[in-house]
């Protein structure tokens, strides 16, 4: 590479919706790279998503305004293209547990094969991080729970919008 290249990373995933623990391992990145491009997956094929991808980069760049070396754009291709693309040799994910570990080694053999130049960078979540998941926020916000120490403002204020006593049909608290 030369030296008029950054160093870079990609920090893939759905983001759907970004938390806490996500920007912990993007900011942790941006302290190891040069340039992390945030990689929002337009149309995860293993899940379906609560928030559009509009909405998704919105809550990322937003929560990642202060962060000068991070991009975040969406992708709809095969994750080691998108790497190539950005010039990466490198994929940062992070891992909470052992479920975690089991998906990751997968999909880190499934790229190998794709692509043996890019490597994998895992790094450990924070400790106060290592339960929180995108799928547990939504359950507790949809159920009407508090999200504000979990997920940046923005969600947490969509979250409320969206679910203000909780889904139809959950049990609401008697009005005082």
């Amino acid at each position: 590479m030369s030296d008029s290249q950054p160093i870079t990373c990609i920090c893939p995933g759905s983001y759907d919706p970004v938390t806490n623990g996500h920007l912990d391992i993007i900011k942790r990145a941006a302290g190891i790279f040069e340039r992390v491009v945030v990689g929002v997956v337009r149309d995860p094929q293993h899940k379906a998503t609560l928030f559009s991808v509009e909405d998704r980069v919105g809550f990322l760049k937003e929560a990642l305004a202060d962060c000068e070396n991070v991009e975040v754009e969406v992708f709809s291709e095969l994750v080691v293209e998108f790497a190539r693309r950005w010039g990466a040799r490198t994929m940062v994910k992070g891992l909470r547990a052992i479920s975690d570990f089991e998906w990751e080694f997968q999909m880190h053999h499934l790229n190998r094969n794709l692509a043996p130049e890019v490597e994998t960078m895992y790094l450990m979540s924070s400790p106060q991080y290592s339960f929180l998941s995108s799928s547990g926020v939504k359950e507790v916000a949809s159920f009407g729970g508090n999200v504000d120490d979990l997920v940046p403002e923005a969600v947490a204020k969509r979250f409320r919008e969206l679910f203000p006593q909780g889904k139809p049909g959950a049990p609401v608290s008697p009005q005082e």
